[in-house]
């Protein structure tokens, strides 16, 4: 019985946020940065599956892959506050979730350079999303410093909860059923933006 609820917990939280999907979008944010990256569960997700992967692949990649992530969204940040906007953003932040989910699923272990430019390109998309969403009020710099940490936050606690996994019975396939399901919300999320409907 302990078994069953570690395998389908994972999935019953990524169900309940996929019953009030509602990916982030770059319309009528006002908060301050740290609230940002928890304003959607698109941004959520990738987040958490960042640190989730790196602890999966274990080594050197529990930071070079989450530090990958951050790095790259300071860039893409700088570019949102410049008024820069990179094309297909929030196709981009759908597909994050999409790939990161998949490759949690697939226990995907691949070299950390290629692990961190593969999350770079998805930290560059959140960047962008963060920094074009930046009130008029905020200022700049506390902005950014505040959704880079809630970032780093999200990874700490994805890195975690994956490791409290991996140190279980049955946790990896728990893990890997969870990246499952965080790869079909990013199928959710990239429905609506090719035009086709969710349902």
């Amino acid at each position: 019985m302990i078994a069953r609820q570690t395998v389908l917990r994972p999935l019953a939280i990524v169900g309940a946020l996929l019953t009030g999907i509602a990916p982030a979008s770059a319309h009528g944010f006002a908060g301050p940065g740290w609230l940002h990256p928890l304003t959607g569960p698109d941004h959520m997700l990738a987040m958490l599956a960042v640190g989730a992967w790196s602890a999966q692949v274990g080594g050197r990649a529990i930071w070079i892959v989450p530090s990958a992530f951050v790095g790259a969204m300071s860039l893409g940040g700088a570019l949102g506050l410049s008024g820069i906007a990179l094309p297909a953003t929030e196709m981009g932040i759908a597909l994050s979730v999409l790939c990161l989910g998949a490759v949690i699923a697939a226990e995907s272990r691949v070299a950390n350079p290629l692990a961190a430019i593969a999350v770079g390109l998805f930290g560059l998309c959140h960047g962008s999303a963060h920094g074009l969403e930046m009130p008029t009020s905020q200022n700049p710099l506390g902005y950014a410093v505040g959704f880079l940490a809630t970032t780093a936050g999200l990874h700490v606690i994805g890195a975690v909860l994956a490791l409290l996994l991996l140190n279980r019975r049955k946790g990896r396939m728990a893990l890997r059923l969870g990246g499952a399901a965080t790869s079909l919300a990013g199928v959710a999320f990239a429905l609506p933006l090719v035009g086709l409907p969710m349902s």
